[in-house]
């Protein structure tokens, strides 16, 4: 976005709030980051037969590209789906988004929906978000609730259709902003879950940011939150599924590289 115009504090009045939603894409009207290894050459066929290890009968479902062991512990269990948002660099506000799934926890995760170009936050990514920093937080979050000021497009998670989405202004690089919130996943980061987007409820404190969504991109970098493309974004909210309980894993490549 070309320099940027801070947007006022949420909820101040109508268009306050619609300015801060953007905002809310970081923080609260603030101010606002193969297996390798295969036996090695034998001698004879009986000593090639002698040195391969048995194979192992259990699968190895949780391997996801470009998550490293570090990364993959953080997700839960119980979560049969994924949306890896992957940072260039931890400076940078371009990413990749990828969906993956499984049915059944003894499954190998496959690609759903992507590989598809996202932002992320003017400056990159962040182990420790606060307010107005414009990185976006790096880590595992559930995905619980969804909402915009157009109608539900046939999201399977609670959707809050609300006026109070609209949004206008012009972003980081001079893009308009209208129609960012058009559609938006709400990132569990320092807020509750089971509520709209549009509460403002911080449990780890105002000065943490939050209102870190996933949203309509306006081709530009966000204040912290993830912006996929608009008919993308209608795709993930017919596809996430609460059922399946739906996780986002974000940060730049490095990080879940761990």
């Amino acid at each position: 976005m070309s320099v940027p115009r801070r947007p006022p504090a949420l909820f101040a009045a109508p268009l306050l709030v619609l300015a801060l939603l953007l905002t809310g894409c970081s923080s609260d009207g603030a101010p606002a980051k193969t297996p390798v290894g295969a036996p090695g050459p034998q001698s004879d066929a009986a000593s090639v037969r002698r040195a391969s290890p048995s194979p192992d009968p259990t699968p190895s479902p949780a391997r996801i590209p470009g998550l490293g062991p570090e990364t993959l512990a953080l997700v839960p269990a119980e979560a049969r789906q994924v949306f890896v948002v992957t940072g260039e660099e931890a400076d940078s506000h371009q990413s990749d988004a990828v969906l993956y799934g499984r049915e059944d926890p003894a499954e190998n995760w496959q690609p759903v929906l992507g590989p598809w170009p996202a932002h992320n936050g003017m400056e990159g990514w962040t182990d420790h978000h606060v307010a107005g920093d414009l990185r976006s937080p790096t880590g595992v979050y559930p995905l619980t609730d969804a909402g915009g000021r157009l109608p539900d497009p046939g999201a399977l998670l609670p959707y809050d259709e609300h006026p109070r989405f609209a949004v206008d202004g012009e972003g980081f690089f001079g893009e308009p902003l209208e129609g960012s919130f058009d559609y938006v996943v709400a990132i569990n980061y320092n807020r509750t879950a089971g509520v709209s987007p549009l509460d403002r409820t911080r449990p780890l404190g105002l000065e943490r940011g939050g209102g870190i969504w996933i949203h309509v991109d306006h081709d530009g970098p966000t204040q912290g939150c993830v912006s996929v493309p608009e008919e993308h974004m209608e795709e993930l909210l017919r596809t996430l599924d609460p059922a399946m309980n739906p996780v986002i894993v974000m940060g730049d490549a490095a990080t879940l590289g761990r």
